[in-house]
């Protein structure tokens, strides 16, 4: 969410100041907490408390037209300012990402209408999550659904094609010969890792290597899991990473893999990650879940598995590794659909034509 948020702003920033003929002229002003994952939680309770201020005197002020939260977290304000948004005519309108809707906490589920009460627009980052939202609540005629971009230049150029990874010096701790998997995420249960490891590593080939970015509370079941199997000479935990690190990365394995399995409460609003492996000509074989069935399109940028079915990842991977020819196709075609469908430039776009359709 951060991640997109930052993106966002980045994109808005860039049209507001072209001011394009084909969208109306605006001004831009924008409200950010600056914070890594380890303090957020913390500094989330004093930065709320003080955009609501900030709000309730632009609103006031009627210096605004119209309010876009970036996720449901943050648009929980607009409950709090409802009464004074309708005295002034602003509009407000929140992203929603999935967990920030679907989070299986009593309290925050008994809110979660009340906010959708006063907003005027709510958008959802593929139709899976737009499902959840009026499954709680949410009137159709509120919703409009926005999927999530990609930075294609927060990338170094693409420049590893299909058939010369394996010799990115990245992957030199591996031998020449071996396929290289990947994900990336925060490791929580919906992502599969653990999953993976335990049930679908076994089965495929010695050759096959599988190395993950990132970490979270599933790290130490990723790590039975690699114990239990054998697996330590094929399965690589690289924490968390930077953006050369995570390029190279992409850039140097054969496949990227979105294992997700089903969690209660818990679903996979969209996934960027695929987007980013893209970028880099990194095709994707994933489960057919939630928002993920909305990044693939099959045969351009990946393949879909059932989720859970162990003998179709392993028959989709091992079909792609024996066919290089295919992959290296795949890998092209990745690149350049990401790029033409997810770019942030036509998404920002995407956002400002559905804000202007509710702004006084």
């Amino acid at each position: 969410m951060q991640r997109v948020a930052m993106d966002l702003d980045a994109a808005i920033i860039q049209i507001a100041h072209q001011q394009p003929p084909e969208i109306a002229p605006f001004s831009y002003e924008k409200i950010v907490l600056e914070a890594s994952w380890k303090w957020v939680h913390l500094l989330a309770v004093p930065f709320l408390i003080k955009t609501y201020f900030k709000l309730y005197f632009l609103i006031k002020r009627r210096e605004i037209d119209v309010v876009l939260f970036s996720s449901m977290v943050t648009g929980s304000l607009a409950f709090l300012l409802k009464r004074h948004l309708r005295a002034n005519r602003v509009r407000a309108a929140a992203i929603v990402h999935g967990q920030d809707v679907t989070k299986p906490v009593r309290l925050y589920q008994l809110l979660v209408p009340k906010v959708f009460g006063a907003l005027d627009l709510v958008l959802p980052v593929s139709a899976a999550t737009g499902e959840a939202c009026v499954a709680r609540g949410l009137p159709e005629s509120k919703l409009a659904v926005v999927h999530n971009g990609v930075k294609i230049d927060r990338f170094s150029p693409y420049q590893w094609p299909a058939g010369a990874r394996m010799n990115h010096p990245f992957r030199a701790s591996i031998p020449q010969d071996a396929f290289l998997l990947v994900s990336v995420g925060r490791q929580v249960k919906r992502k599969g890792f653990a999953w993976f490891i335990e049930h679908v590593m076994p089965q495929l080939p010695e050759n096959v290597h599988y190395w993950l970015g990132g970490d979270g509370p599933e790290r130490a079941s990723i790590l039975e899991a690699i114990r239990s199997n054998h697996l330590e000479g094929r399965v690589k935990l690289l924490g968390r990473l930077g953006d050369s690190e995570l390029t190279e990365l992409y850039q140097s394995a054969d496949l990227f893999i979105m294992p997700n399995i089903p969690v209660p409460g818990d679903m996979e609003g969209f996934g960027v990650v695929m987007l980013e492996a893209a970028c880099n000509g990194l095709p994707t074989v994933a489960a057919r879940l939630e928002g993920i069935r909305e990044v693939i399109t099959e045969g351009r940028n990946g393949y879909f598995v059932t989720s859970g079915e162990v003998s179709q990842y392993v028959s989709r991977i091992s079909s792609l590794e024996a066919n290089r020819v295919e992959l290296s196709s795949l890998s092209t075609s990745s690149a350049e659909h990401v790029s033409s469908t997810f770019g942030w430039a036509s998404v920002a776009r995407n956002y400002l034509s559905a804000l202007s359709q509710i702004a006084p």
